[in-house]
């Protein structure tokens, strides 16, 4: 894990809210969607099967506690997750919080709505709420 980094892609479109055990948590710079995505830690990993058994294990797992965190956060109203990986081939997953009157439902949210960015220092104050629940 010493030589891992977050793909120019991620870090430019996102904050940071926690580190897991496996990923990095960071929140999606789009106020449209409360918007988690995991990044597992492993160099070279571009789809699921590229983690060991026990990574996706504990990966399941990690998702299961990012989507807690946005449900008692954010109280969607669906949660969807997705590993798409066509625009940054760094693996990683995405956990969207959906919403019935959100800008894209019921569709899918890429590609149909630009970004809307958060308030000054909303993000930030999500990312640390986020984090407290993923504690």
């Amino acid at each position: 894990m010493a030589d891992f980094t977050l793909h120019p892609q991620l870090q430019a479109d996102t904050i940071a809210v926690a580190e897991l055990p496996l990923s990095a948590v960071l929140l999606m710079r789009d106020a449209n969607y409360p918007w988690l995505i995991l990044v597992p830690r492993r160099v070279g990993a571009v789809e699921l099967i590229d983690l060991a058994a026990e990574d996706r294990a504990l990966l399941t797992e990690e998702i299961a506690r990012a989507s807690l965190a946005l449900r008692a956060v954010c109280a969607p109203d669906k949660l969807n997750v997705a590993a798409l990986g066509n625009m940054v081939s760094q693996f990683h997953v995405h956990v969207i919080g959906r919403r019935r009157v959100d800008p894209a439902w019921p569709k899918p949210v890429w590609g149909a709505h630009p970004a809307k960015p958060y308030a000054p220092g909303a993000a930030e104050t999500l990312a640390a709420t986020l984090a407290a629940k993923l504690r």
